[in-house]
């Protein structure tokens, strides 16, 4: 796995495109982004990568978390420790925020909006003025746009994209590395996923094993008859 391999895939690089804009806005626009789309397309893949090369501190929402939880976690990826209320954690990580310069990356935000809970996020950007980005599913900016406050402050909304034959060409490198895929195989099972990342990487680790149990270092279509994983459920026996 090379890092201009994962850079190069898609979303990886919309991703990353996405938070540039907001670290280098003007002074004078709003400093949130939005990435969203479909389960599947490697956002929070994609979000991993950007936190690691632009030094961002990264959450990833629970459905369980409280107002306090959500702070709370915040101010451990900070390495800040602090045992107060929520208006002491909320000006701690703000400050934390500006003196750093560091963005701020939220993913899985629609348990946020779900629960009336995204005004926290307006709070920590007017209280920091720093680059944050939101991460959800494809409805994400209609949940948001019932904030008015939030949806005035968004920047740009970037969705995510299904993978492109080249993505399935990169992918194979990281998960099936040193084995020789035939191309038409990978056109047959990017043509098979509808481009969905996760289904796609799940297939290449399975041609990745099939290799290793045959002792081969080359898959082609005319040795590979399994069929593709395609995330549909099996049917069950006729009454």
């Amino acid at each position: 796995m090379t890092i201009n391999s994962i850079a190069g895939i898609t979303n990886v690089a919309l991703c990353n495109t996405t938070l540039q804009r907001a670290i280098n806005r003007a002074n004078s626009l709003p400093g949130i982004v939005v990435f969203h789309g479909r389960s599947g397309l490697g956002k929070s893949f994609a979000a991993s990568y950007v936190a690691n090369r632009h030094s961002a501190y990264f959450v990833q929402c629970k459905s369980t978390w409280t107002r306090k939880a959500f702070l709370q976690a915040i101010a451990k990826d900070m390495g800040l420790l602090i045992k107060g209320s929520l208006s002491e954690l909320m000006d701690a990580i703000c400050e934390e925020l500006m003196l750093s310069g560091r963005p701020l990356i939220i993913d899985e935000a629609d348990h946020l909006a779900d629960k009336d809970r995204i005004f926290m996020v307006m709070d920590l950007y007017e209280g920091s003025q720093a680059p944050i980005m939101l991460i959800g599913e494809e409805r994400l900016p209609q949940k948001l746009s019932t904030y008015e406050k939030i949806h005035n402050r968004i920047l740009e909304w970037a969705p995510a994209q299904p993978c492109e034959i080249t993505d399935v060409e990169q992918l194979a490198s990281i998960y099936a590395p040193g084995i020789n895929i035939d191309q038409q195989l990978l056109e047959n099972l990017h043509s098979a996923t509808k481009g969905i990342t996760r289904r796609i990487c799940v297939n290449l680790d399975t041609i990745a094993a099939f290799a290793k149990n045959e002792g081969t270092d080359t898959v082609t279509v005319a040795n590979y008859d399994r069929p593709f994983f395609t995330g549909q459920a099996p049917k069950g026996r006729a009454a």
